[in-house]
């Protein structure tokens, strides 16, 4: 139906906005970093929802934005004449756009098809991505190439099949038993992944100051999520019935 087009839309805008923010971030930045700086969409969940749908937030919530924003400051902010990096600015811009798909398929899978939600948003994906090719050539931003091999198709599998098709199916169905902050903190684990990937992967180490500042992070998120939000029985809407969807 109409509606469940229009909400796969919106749900696939946030998701290709998060993608190309979080991608073109990695090129500046590392990924623990990178995972650290998009955990804060965790953060950010239950600021959209009080801001877009007026949903209550309480002393804890705002706490641990604190906690967590001091912390991207000592993760992102070397010691010495303040200075951003491109890369951490572009990666904290896709962490928004992830909590907004996070708080838009809260409001929208409890109501509509979990399998046309799903293909919806990563059709708008790979239609709005599509786009982005021809645009950033136009505009001199990078030269559209194609260099199929081994790791092309390695990556794409990761990406395109783990990451998005499968991890977003089982996220919209998932969301039907739970809230949007209940699902942000199951995925603040993805800092603790990422770093123990890059590490193994690329040998990366955090320094003592990026150590601390990916804590508090990691704190903060924890803090807003764990005394923030009400309990899940309370918080949780009860799932709709096959029956009950829109066709």
């Amino acid at each position: 139906k109409r509606e469940t087009l229009l909400a796969a839309s919106q749900i696939g805008f946030f998701l290709i906005v998060g993608y190309a923010c979080q991608t073109t971030g990695l090129l500046y930045t590392t990924p623990s970093k990178s995972a650290f700086i998009t955990g804060l969409s965790v953060v950010l969940v239950p600021l959209l929802g009080a801001a877009l749908y007026g949903k209550k937030i309480n002393r804890w919530t705002g706490l641990g934005g604190l906690v967590a924003s001091l912390g991207l400051y000592f993760l992102t902010i070397p010691a010495g004449p303040f200075r951003v990096n491109r890369g951490d600015l572009w990666t904290l811009a896709g962490a928004c756009a992830f909590a907004g798909h996070i708080v838009l398929v809260e409001r929208y899978s409890p109501k509509m098809p979990t399998a046309w939600l799903t293909l919806g948003q990563i059709v708008t994906g790979a239609l709005l991505a599509s786009v982005m090719v021809p645009a950033t050539s136009l505009l001199g931003l990078e030269a559209p190439r194609l260099r199929p091999g081994h790791d092309f198709l390695l990556a794409l599998a990761i990406t395109g099949i783990l990451g998005t098709a499968l991890a977003f199916s089982v996220q919209v169905w998932a969301q039907q038993f739970t809230s949007a902050t209940h699902t942000a903190i199951i995925f603040s684990l993805e800092p603790v992944f990422a770093g123990i990937t890059s590490y193994i992967f690329y040998g990366e180490r955090l320094g003592g100051r990026a150590t601390i500042g990916a804590t508090l992070i990691l704190a903060g998120i924890l803090l807003a999520e764990l005394k923030g939000p009400a309990p899940a029985a309370v918080e949780s809407p009860a799932p709709i019935q096959p029956e009950e969807r829109n066709p």
